[in-house]
Formats: C-alpha cells, sequence, structure tokens
C-alpha cells in the first residue's frame, strides 16, 4: 500500500537540505529615484560586487555565511530571513543624519514602530515579529548615511552622499568582522 500524505510530507521535508544559519544578513534599502535615498541598495550592490569577486557561491567569513540583499523597500517577508541569522545589518539613507556622514546605532525590537504605510516596515518592527514568531532575535545594527537631496525622478546621489558610501561600507565590514570575533 502507499504512503500515506503525512508519510510524503514528512519524506518530502528530510530530503529537503535545511537552509545554512547566516552568520550575517546585509539589508541595503531605499528608493533608486529618490536621489539620496538610494544609499542602502548602493551599499549592498557594492558589497555584493565584492563578495562576488570570492570563489564561493555565498561570501563566507571565518565563521560562516553572509548574505547581501538590495531592496527598494521592507516587506514582511524579511522575517523570516532575520530568524536565521545571527546578525542583521540595515542599511539607509537618513535625514535625520548631517549630508555625508555616517551613523551606526543597535537597534531592538519595537512593536510600537509601526509604519505609516502598509507595504512599508521599520526594521525594529520587523525585529517584533521575529521575536512573537521565532521566538529568537538577531543582533541587529542600522548604518545611515545622511542624504541632501530627495526629489523624486532623481536617479543620481548628491556629492555629499557620495561621499557616505565608502565609509557606509567599511561600517557594515566592520560590523561583519565583529561577528565574525564574537561567534
Amino acid at each position: 500500500m502507499g504512503r500515506t500524505a503525512v508519510e510524503r510530507v514528512q519524506g518530502q521535508q528530510e530530503q529537503q537540505p535545511t537552509a545554512q544559519p547566516l552568520r550575517a544578513l546585509v539589508i541595503g534599502y531605499g528608493s533608486p529615484i529618490r536621489g539620496d535615498d538610494a544609499l542602502g541598495p548602493l551599499v549592498a550592490d557594492r558589497l555584493q560586487e565584492r563578495f562576488n569577486s570570492q570563489p564561493a557561491t555565498q561570501p563566507e567569513t571565518a565563521s560562516g555565511v553572509v548574505e547581501v540583499q538590495a531592496r527598494h523597500i521592507l516587506t514582511a517577508e524579511l522575517v523570516d530571513d532575520l530568524a536565521r541569522t545571527q546578525r542583521v545589518i540595515f542599511v539607509d539613507a537618513a535625514i535625520d543624519t548631517p549630508p555625508g556622514q555616517v551613523r551606526r546605532r543597535r537597534l531592538s525590537p519595537d512593536r510600537s514602530a509601526l509604519s505609516t504605510m502598509a507595504h512599508f516596515h521599520d526594521p525594529r518592527e520587523l525585529l517584533a515579529w521575529c521575536e512573537a514568531l521565532y521566538q529568537r532575535v538577531p543582533e541587529a545594527w542600522l548604518v545611515s548615511g545622511g542624504g541632501a537631496e530627495w526629489g523624486y525622478a532623481c536617479y543620481a546621489l548628491s556629492e555629499t552622499a557620495q561621499q557616505a558610501l565608502e565609509p557606509m561600507i567599511a561600517e557594515v565590514m566592520a560590523l561583519i568582522d565583529d561577528a565574525d570575533r564574537s561567534h
């Protein structure tokens, strides 16, 4: 007699490879058509180019895998990715940081950090969802660069924001390296 549906599902689950835990997840987000708001995705793209020069399919550090994502917005689907990482580094442009300067700050889950738009979420809100759904939260950081120009249909960074690009990459790399040393 054939296997039951439950046995077939269990057999399929056993055959599927388990996702390798991530040492670090970097998520650069922002709008590429809003001038300096593109800082986050540009940093992510540059990091991915750097890591792609390595022979491995995913960037490896001394103690694990690093995944880099460039996103237009933060969505709820990211919570699953957060649950399987030890450290997440969000990268974004900031209007509350002096233009051209870089700021790094630790993030904690915050259920009150709700977005005003249904399709965009605050990183702290996603961390709170991760905590509620998976009973764990990765160590989380926000690296932001101060921008000066935010107009629509502006496809280039201001000179001021361009000055923040390499220091932002350096901050992210320092956090990735620190993740290697702390585990």
